[in-house]
């Protein structure tokens, strides 16, 4: 039973959730919640935008009947007013922060519940660079923004217990003690829908153990309750561990999750051989970190982020990679998964291709592709077949062994022009960035992280190319420069932040003359 809400009076909460999580059920249950113990009770909600799966919020308000004279019920508010909500659940981190940009959260009065996992708004995947808004700092808010914040990976819990996340915050809810219900009369309401009992007990039970955990910390001590780092030859898979264990005394532990993902992420796109080469590239930079005496906090982040921009652009994206993406088992199951698909139900995948002239010759051996790129005839034969897109059914067996066959083309990648153009391509980069370690360290930090420039494939990755090259020639200027570091990040961000190249042209309009 909630001690805090034992005074009369109306008691309002609002749900921020997206489509298909159960944000109009969880409204619903609240909703019978109080009827069936003494209050009124209204509901509303307020569709958002499709952008994010038709994000919705729900207001309800509720009232005790033994405090209405006469038993009138009152009246009550249509849509939450700013800084006047007791309650706000959040489905989502993002859906947080939209809580708190619309001053639903108040320090003196809400408590707050949300999850902490992310689902990525439109602005956040459409990026040319990393638009994700920072986790740490949402988080941050929300706790300093709320009288009492509750948070949990109530997705996660929702999963494991095969339900939907509504559950789950209903059970947290519960475990907050703001309503003047006790947790039987909570698990009442699940049971008397009468849909999905179980599941959604065992998810309100998780919700309402992780509340209960976030109320009550374990006293046990930091130091016991920090992980232990796995050594780099754990963090890989057995293919990759005799690797691994020959990289573990070059590299420090703090860069050994970054190392080890690249590792992976570079033997699925290609395969062992493949990761070894990247091995010895960092093996490179360890070596030029070595002689270049820098501060062990520069040289760890130098070795991270060189890293990490090192396994993204060796992991370039090309028709290959896409038809070996779209036809795997993962790929189908989370698809279904999105889309709730049961057993009685088939689903259809359509993807849309329009491969340009210039993508064919690249998947190419280097020298047919070379040809194929300088012969008129040539080009007149493959463009009538790549003038307009079409749509390839993968969920059927043609269009699946079609891409299937295009994904097996990974075993002549390392012949294709555009292997030999991207090595090429990394080796100077590369090159450029060690060569810079040991005098200007901070501006050979800035030349990995220019590498976010260089992503997708067909226009984007031509766009993304041009702008990247912009860049590097203005390397011999900015040396010249006290805050050349500087001056190539603000380069980079205007390049990010307009793909017509518009206010990159301009910024190094304006760089200094040398």
């Amino acid at each position: 039973m909630n001690k805090n809400a034992s005074q009369p009076g109306i008691i309002s909460l609002a749900i921020l959730a997206m489509g298909g999580e159960g944000g109009g059920v969880l409204a619903d249950w609240l909703v019978d919640l109080a009827e069936h113990n003494g209050h009124w009770a209204q509901t509303t909600s307020v569709p958002g935008v499709a952008q994010r799966t038709g994000a919705t919020i729900y207001y309800i308000e509720m009232y005790p009947q033994s405090a209405s004279p006469s038993g009138q019920m009152p009246v009550m508010a249509l849509s939450p007013f700013p800084g006047e909500v007791d309650i706000v659940l959040a489905s989502e981190l993002m859906e947080a922060g939209r809580a708190l940009q619309r001053g639903l959260v108040d320090p003196h009065k809400t408590t707050f519940i949300a999850s902490s996992h992310r689902v990525y708004s439109m602005t956040e995947r459409t990026a040319m660079g990393d638009g994700r808004v920072d986790e740490a700092k949402l988080l941050a808010g929300a706790q300093a923004a709320a009288k009492l914040f509750i948070s949990a990976d109530f997705a996660k819990l929702a999963e494991q217990t095969g339900s939907l996340i509504a559950p789950a915050l209903y059970g947290a809810l519960a475990a907050s003690e703001r309503l003047p219900f006790s947790r039987a009369q909570f698990e009442a309401t699940i049971e008397r829908s009468g849909v999905g009992v179980k599941t959604s007990l065992k998810a309100f039970a998780a919700g309402f153990d992780a509340a209960m955990q976030a109320l009550h910390p374990s006293t046990a001590s930091v130091a016991d309750a920090t992980p232990v780092a796995l050594p780099l030859h754990r963090q890989v898979g057995p293919k990759l561990q005799a690797l691994a264990q020959s990289l573990e005394g070059a590299f420090a532990p703090s860069a050994h999750e970054v190392i080890a993902s690249g590792l992976t992420r570079l033997a699925d796109y290609q395969d062992v051989g493949y990761a070894t080469l990247y091995a010895r590239r960092l093996q490179d930079m360890a070596q030029g970190l070595a002689s270049a005496s820098l501060a062990p906090s520069m040289a760890a982040e130098v070795l991270r982020e060189g890293a990490r921009h090192l396994a993204l652009w060796m992991s370039y994206e090309d028709t290959v990679r896409v038809a070996d993406l779209k036809t795997r088992r993962s790929r189908f199951a989370r698809v279904s998964q999105e889309v709730s698909l049961n057993e009685s139900q088939l689903i259809d995948i359509h993807e849309f291709m329009h491969p340009r002239l210039e993508e064919i010759a690249d998947t190419l051996p280097a020298g047919l592709g070379r040809w194929l790129l300088g012969s008129t005839a040539g080009r007149a034969v493959v463009g009538r077949f790549t003038q307009k897109g079409r749509v390839v059914q993968t969920s059927s067996l043609r269009g699946f062994l079609l891409l299937y066959f295009v994904a097996s083309l990974r075993r002549i990648r390392p012949v294709s022009l555009r292997y030999q153009t991207e090595q090429q391509r990394i080796e100077a980069w590369w090159a450029q960035a060690l060569q810079l370690l040991p005098q200007h360290a901070e501006l050979a930090l800035e030349v990995l992280r220019a590498q976010q420039l260089v992503k997708g494939y067909g226009d984007t990755h031509a766009r993304g190319w041009r702008h990247f090259e912009k860049l590097m020639t203005t390397l011999p200027r900015l040396q010249q420069l006290p805050d050349a570091a500087n001056r190539l990040s603000a380069l980079r961000k205007a390049a990010l932040a307009d793909d017509s190249g518009q206010a990159l042209d301009q910024a190094v309009h304006q760089l200094a003359p040398a």
